[in-house]
Order: C-alpha cells, then structure tokens, then sequence
C-alpha cells in the first residue's frame, strides 16, 4: 500500500513546499500572496488518494503532508527576514492545525459522499475544507484575542481597520486577508474538478 500510495505523498509533499516558498512573495494589491494558488492542490490530492485508495490511504498522505509542513515550519523559524523570523511560533500553529484538521474534515466529507454524483464528494468536501482551513489559520495567526499565544510577536498591523477588500466594511486588516485567500480557494476548487476527473478516469482505468 505505501508503495501505491508514494505518488500521492510526493505530490502532497511537493505542493507543501512550495507553498511555504511561495507564501513569502506577496501580490500587490490583491491581499494575497503566490502561496494561496498552490496550497489549495492539496485537497485534490487528498481528493483523488481518497476516490481511488479509500479514507484511511488519504488519512495516510495526509500526515505525511502535515509532517512536511511542520519540517517546512521549523526551517522557516531559523530563517531571519526584515521583520523577523519567516515564520512565527503562531503562523507554525495556525498553518499546522488548519492544514490537519481541514485535510481531515475532507476525507471525512468525501467518504460521506462518494457514492453520489462523480464531482460532489470532492466539491463540497473541498470547499467545506478550504472555508475550515482559512479560519483557522488567519485566526491563529492573526486575530488580536490570541496575542497570548505569542506575546513577543507584534502582529498589531494585521488588526489595522480598513475596507473589507478595498471595498467593503471596515474591517481588520486580517479578514480581508483571509476573505481573499478563501475566494482563490473557491475558485480552485472549481477548477480541480477538471484534473480529478481526468486523473480518477485514467487511474481507474489501469486498475481495470
């Protein structure tokens, strides 16, 4: 099984990193960084290890993506920046709790719903997982309530009050953050739809 499982955790893997690489390059005026259009790939790994292994061989790329992650973390902390340390002690939490219970919460959802339609279970359990996975992490990492987490991390401009999006009602600067990386998730889960199908088709038909 962990043979037939190495594409999935390469790809998991693969997609972990770069999104710690990317997360650092941030696009102007779009409240977003380069990060936020790799991540979201994640839940179609997990997605298609799910259609064609069951639950429990996604539960398995799962962790290995969350140990990645947490390795990815612990690098990040020894990197010093402009500001500080690449990754605060916060950032390592929110992303390492968003990324397992989010991931998880998808295997869960997708196995609930993959006797129905071929795009549901990966649709709605991408989009509950992703909605998940954003509030946790730009909550952790950000909201002025938990400041007791790391008390030494300044994070005071993430609480600056603007317009949500440049647009909308005046809220923390965090939200419009999180509101942004959650409209790209969405989007993407959209898009995925493509190569799930794809990909589950060809896979399928090997096996057969």
């Amino acid at each position: 099984m962990t043979r037939k499982l190495l594409p999935g955790i390469l790809a998991m893997a693969a997609i972990v990193v770069a999104a710690n690489i990317l997360v650092q390059y941030v696009i102007e005026d779009w409240f977003l960084t380069w990060g936020a259009f790799t991540y979201p790939f994640t839940f179609l790994v997990t997605d298609i290890t799910n259609r064609i292994h069951g639950p429990a061989a996604a539960r398995r790329v799962v962790y290995a993506g969350f140990v990645v992650g947490v390795i990815c973390s612990l690098i990040g902390t020894q990197i010093i920046g402009e500001f500080g340390p690449l990754v605060t002690l916060r950032i390592a939490i929110g992303s390492g709790l968003a990324f397992l219970v989010a991931q998880l919460l998808d295997v869960a959802i997708f196995d609930r719903m993959r006797e129905g339609a071929w795009w549901r279970a990966p649709l709605v359990s991408t989009l509950v997982g992703s909605a998940v996975d954003t509030a946790i992490f730009f909550t952790i990492a950000f909201a002025a309530s938990l400041s007791f987490l790391e008390p030494a991390n300044d994070v005071s401009w993430a609480g600056e009050m603007i317009p949500l999006l440049g647009v909308g009602a005046v809220v923390p600067l965090w939200v419009s953050l999180a509101t942004a990386d959650w409209i790209v998730k969405l989007s993407l889960a959209l898009v995925a739809l493509v190569p799930f199908r794809a990909i589950v088709t060809r896979l399928t038909a090997n096996v057969a």
